[in-house]
């Protein structure tokens, strides 16, 4: 019988995405969110078995670190509030890297001017849409009613990455 830290899941072994998101810890972006949550007084813990590749781990990191960061700033953050998810996702989204025009092309979208906001939309869309709270009537009034504040809030960074 296989070890627990080597079972094998979807995108790599337990133990390859700890190794991952170690290495992860040491880039300066996540070295900087991280400290910035330290300095809020949070702690987060992050895996993911969806994950083949560093790159991705770093991603993944980043994004949920975000969230968390929102999470830990907003004491009245509310996840099933329509409006409150998506500026989270936005914010996600639009600072982690997610939309960075080299991974919109890998996910087949190739455009060269407003690539960034489309991504961002579609992925908020996504994410909030799958809220149980939320339909995607709501999802979509959420999105377009947070939008600007949102988008241009970039705290902890002093601009978007």
């Amino acid at each position: 019988m296989e070890e627990e830290s080597y079972k094998k899941s979807e995108g790599c072994t337990i133990k390859e995405c700890q190794d991952m998101i170690q290495r992860s810890l040491r880039t300066p972006m996540v070295k900087f969110l991280m400290e910035h949550m330290e300095k809020t007084g949070c702690k987060i813990v992050v895996c993911s078995d969806q994950v083949k590749i560093q790159d991705d781990v770093n991603q993944v990191v980043i994004h949920e670190l975000i969230h968390a960061y929102d999470e830990c700033r907003a004491s009245n953050l509310d996840w099933t509030n329509c409006a409150h998810h998506a500026c989270s996702e936005i914010r996600a989204g639009h600072l982690s890297g997610d939309c960075h025009y080299k991974r919109e092309f890998l996910r087949g979208f190739m455009k060269i001017r407003g690539h960034e906001q489309d991504c961002v939309r579609r992925r908020v869309m996504k994410s909030v849409i799958a809220n149980p709270f939320c339909s995607e009537t709501a999802a979509k009034d959420a999105m377009e009613a947070v939008w600007d504040v949102c988008y241009n809030d970039t705290k902890p960074f002093d601009r978007a990455p």
